[in-house]
């Protein structure tokens, strides 16, 4: 990671520890997902994004390195259960020890770090579907650490792993107060990346979009 990014991510920390602090003197707990776009740029961004089929062939979770090292002690899954978590204690080695997580796919709230997974919003294999093969091994790593856009998220483990690597063609959070933020976070992963989409994929956006 870049040293800009380094010194960025550290103080986005600091930041990010103080707020977990501020938000456990209330009694609650609410994940930091970067704010997305608005759903009318959203549909700006949706509008333009290509639309393709997609192509499975030669995909390997290793190809996206996770999780690199944030600040100190600190990788990425780390890095996001203190950002997404309220009152968080963590050891020397920065795995979180206590504190309290609201997972906004299904409304549940957790008082132990191993609940949770650390949700790809559009997933890796997504990704790869849809235009990260002709990556570098250095973007893809990019795209499975990125903590400055809205693409990593704790939630609750057993939601995550029923998610998998659907698109929202197929799956949506099912606490459906939440579809337009993650509709909305989606495109503009999507588009950061210059990601295509396909056309059930597209259609399923376009709907929850509209309702937004």
């Amino acid at each position: 990671m870049p040293g800009t990014v380094r010194r960025l991510a550290a103080a986005l920390t600091t930041a990010v520890l103080a707020a977990g602090l501020l938000t456990a003197a209330t009694g609650t707990a609410d994940a930091a997902l970067p704010t997305p776009i608005s759903a009318s740029t959203a549909r700006t961004y949706l509008s333009s994004l290509k639309v393709a089929t997609e192509n499975r062939t030669g995909y390997s979770r290793s190809l996206f390195s996770t999780w690199d090292t944030i600040s100190g002690t600190c990788n990425t899954r780390e890095w996001i259960l203190m950002r997404d978590g309220a009152g968080v204690v963590t050891d020397s080695s920065c795995a979180a020890v206590s504190g309290t997580w609201y997972s906004p796919y299904d409304g549940a709230t957790w008082t132990a770090a191993s609940d949770l997974d650390i949700d790809h919003l559009v997933p890796l294999a997504e990704a790869w579907d849809s235009g990260a093969s002709a990556w570098t091994s250095t973007k893809r790593e990019q795209f499975a650490n990125d903590i400055t856009r809205p693409q990593l998220l704790a939630v609750t483990d057993n939601v995550n792993q029923s998610k998998g690597d659907q698109d929202p063609a197929t799956w949506l959070p099912p606490l459906t107060s939440y579809r337009c933020t993650y509709v909305r976070a989606w495109v503009q992963v999507k588009y950061s990346y210059g990601l295509s989409v396909d056309t059930a994929e597209k259609s399923a956006l376009t709907g929850v979009l509209n309702g937004c």
